[in-house]
């Protein structure tokens, strides 16, 4: 039976009163809930990575969490770029000198670095209301905290944030950002989780949080690898050491498999796979597939919207089969005279993404 056949007749049942949404779909994440959306740098397909700009066109999205990098400037600050340089993203070239060869983050102030622009991939149609005049900036960390903040109490909504740690081990800049969410009120998992390629910063990440009475999600980001004996993380440590001090591995989802993963819920650790690049949602339905059958508990993606999309026209596809299953035991009920625009329509729908009203 074709799919559009199968999502009719879950519409059918919706209306009819015999399907709720809670029953719509079982995933075999480590929750049983359908697999988060988290944006990477933000809404990076569509405007600037790591950008204010980003960030709020991915909540516009209804990303339950956003992805950003942040790095440390010369005098101190920390700010929100995935790279140790400035040169890839920015204008900087244009206005300085190298320093050090180069033009690393660590070299220039935040005074300098907010003279600069973020190369954009603008979309003039979009009115970003809350980032205004700053949304192509290089923003500070708790300019983008500030941010989801201000959208959250404007829209009513819940979203958060996952941090990675962009640099080797520095004590002082993990510090400096744990004590910064602290501040802004991220204080639990539900508004934060943090990770770092950096093994040292991760577990430093778990002994900053017991100290200053936080509970963030922490995650390990690597490859998955297979030592002969055990699962583990870029071959270095195992899932089951993982499991003592954090709650989730990030792993690129090239080198994930089914056995990874339930190897890793076996542990109680969830597993997020990066970074998911669609093309458009039909893309989006062929990458994942597999990864929804295995579990996979958060996609990491630049396309938000055609991810969050595809779990959703999973979500109906398992709704359907499960009409379908109790169809001989439902009453009859007549069929809609609008049926054929309705079936139309859900093909349609399924290509629009998820956006919450904004406050008038």
């Amino acid at each position: 039976m074709q799919k559009s056949t199968l999502l009719c007749a879950a519409a059918l049942a919706a209306a009819a009163g015999t399907l709720s949404t809670a029953d719509a779909a079982v995933f075999n994440t480590l929750t049983g809930d359908a697999p988060i959306v988290i944006a990477h740098r933000g809404a990076s397909a569509y405007v600037s990575e790591n950008t204010l700009a980003s960030t709020e066109m991915a909540l516009d999205m209804a990303a339950p969490y956003v992805e950003n990098d942040v790095q440390m400037t010369k005098d101190g600050v920390l700010v929100v770029m995935h790279d140790g340089t400035l040169d890839r993203t920015t204008n900087i070239e244009n206005l300085y000198e190298r320093r050090n060869g180069g033009y690393n983050v660590a070299d220039f102030t935040l005074a300098e670095i907010k003279q600069l622009t973020v190369d954009t991939k603008i979309n003039t149609g979009y009115d970003f209301l809350l980032s205004g005049d700053k949304a192509y900036e290089v923003p500070t960390f708790a300019e983008q905290l500030d941010l989801i903040s201000t959208y959250n109490a404007a829209n009513g909504t819940e979203y958060g944030i996952l941090i990675e740690g962009k640099y080797g081990f520095n004590a002082d800049t993990n510090r400096a950002v744990m004590e910064t969410l602290k501040e802004k009120g991220y204080t639990t998992a539900d508004k934060a989780m943090i990770q770092s390629f950096d093994f040292g910063n991760v577990f430093d990440y778990a002994l900053l949080e017991d100290e200053l009475g936080m509970d963030l999600g922490i995650a390990q980001l690597g490859d998955a690898s297979w030592n002969g004996y055990a699962w583990t993380v870029s071959n270095l440590i195992s899932l089951q050491n993982m499991a003592q001090y954090t709650d989730t591995v990030a792993i690129s989802y090239g080198s994930l498999s089914q056995a990874f993963i339930e190897a890793a819920h076996d542990l109680g650790l969830s597993v997020y796979g990066w970074t998911f690049r669609p093309s458009d949602l039909e893309a989006a339905e062929s990458l994942m597939a597999s990864f929804l059958d295995w579990g996979l508990d958060g996609f990491i993606t630049d396309n938000p919207d055609l991810v969050d999309a595809a779990i959703g026209a999973t979500t109906s596809f398992a709704a359907a089969q499960m009409f379908l299953m109790a169809e001989d035991s439902l009453p009859a009920v007549p069929v809609p005279a609008a049926l054929p625009l309705l079936c139309t329509g859900l093909g349609a729908l399924a290509l629009l993404r998820r956006r919450r009203a904004r406050a008038a």
